[in-house]
């Protein structure tokens, strides 16, 4: 960082810095701690277990993006209007969870169903290792309950996914001017004041790969641009990891890879109250807890699992 070079790209050099302050903080929490036992004035033991586990946690976290912001793309699957309200349930856990870590979210594009829910709902989350964290949590969630939507009262199977991005700065994919179709619209939401009544909201198709990217939380049609390409070059950067890991499976042969398409976790309302992730096998009946995001125990689980995989 003291390297006067390093600022000729400042991206990069706002990505340096962003991992400097976080390096910065595991060690004042560290020295915090050291002191603490040194002095013998340990007020707090069970807050210093915490602190442990959550730096253990972290030095789990060594992928290359794990230190990034991250995009979180969740979709209604199967299931009707339950899927739609599915995703809405889904949404109010994570922002819940979101606020326990103390991360930033901001609603970049939703779509709404005309009777409950959403159809898909798009959010940036800013803060520390916040992909790291999140990147268990991509793949199929699966809903058992009895419906609300439902005059007879039976019980419906709901589906929606989960896709986890890693915010891309300043590794930059080319995107052409004449690959790109964009369209305005007018921006949705819940009704009130601050509903824009001009065509601010930006959709953009990226004509090669067919991925289309919308944002509508700007006041200005230019900001909503500039937000929606930040996406577009997250989505075309997974797909083109997502291509090199194929091509390096293919190499190895008959290698089964975990894609988020899979199924993630199931959530059993009724007959009786279960969540239970498929992938790590962590279980609780404490249905209510998790819905209302207290989901440390499957993201610690997940990351212990992928720290023991060869």
């Amino acid at each position: 960082m003291q390297d006067p070079k390093i600022w000729q790209d400042y991206e990069k050099a706002q990505s340096l810095n962003r991992q400097l302050v976080l390096l910065k903080k595991r060690r004042e929490k560290i020295e915090k701690i050291e002191n603490e036992f040194e002095q013998g004035e340990i007020k707090d033991m069970e807050k210093i277990e915490k602190d442990l586990e959550d730096m253990e946690k972290i030095s789990l976290l060594k992928g290359e993006h794990d230190k990034r912001n991250a995009y979180l793309m969740l979709h209604a699957g199967a299931g009707g209007v339950d899927a739609c309200d599915w995703v809405a349930i889904l949404l109010r856990m994570y922002l819940r969870f979101f606020g326990k870590k103390g991360w930033q979210t901001k609603v970049i594009d939703e779509s709404l169903h005309k009777e409950a829910g959403f159809k898909s709902v798009t959010l940036k989350i800013e803060g520390d290792y916040v992909y790291g964290f999140l990147k268990g949590e991509a793949g199929v969630h699966r809903l058992v309950r009895i419906s609300p939507f439902d005059a007879e009262k039976m019980r419906h199977t709901s589906f929606a996914s989960a896709e986890i991005l890693p915010e891309i700065d300043e590794i930059k994919i080319e995107i052409k001017e004449e690959d790109l179709k964009t369209e305005t619209f007018l921006a949705s939401g819940h009704g009130g004041q601050n509903v824009q009544k001009r065509d601010t909201a930006v959709r953009i198709t990226h004509l090669p790969s067919g991925i289309v990217v919308s944002s509508q939380s700007e006041r200005s049609q230019s900001q909503n641009k500039k937000q929606a390409l930040e996406l577009l070059q997250a989505k075309l950067y997974n797909l083109y990891e997502e291509q090199k890991s194929k091509e390096k499976a293919e190499l190895k042969g008959d290698v089964k890879s975990i894609s988020w398409g899979n199924q993630a976790r199931s959530y059993v309302f009724q007959p009786y109250k279960l969540v239970k992730d498929l992938r790590t096998g962590y279980e609780t009946s404490d249905l209510e807890s998790v819905l209302n995001g207290d989901l440390d125990p499957f993201i610690n689980s997940y990351l212990e699992l992928k720290a023991n995989q060869p």
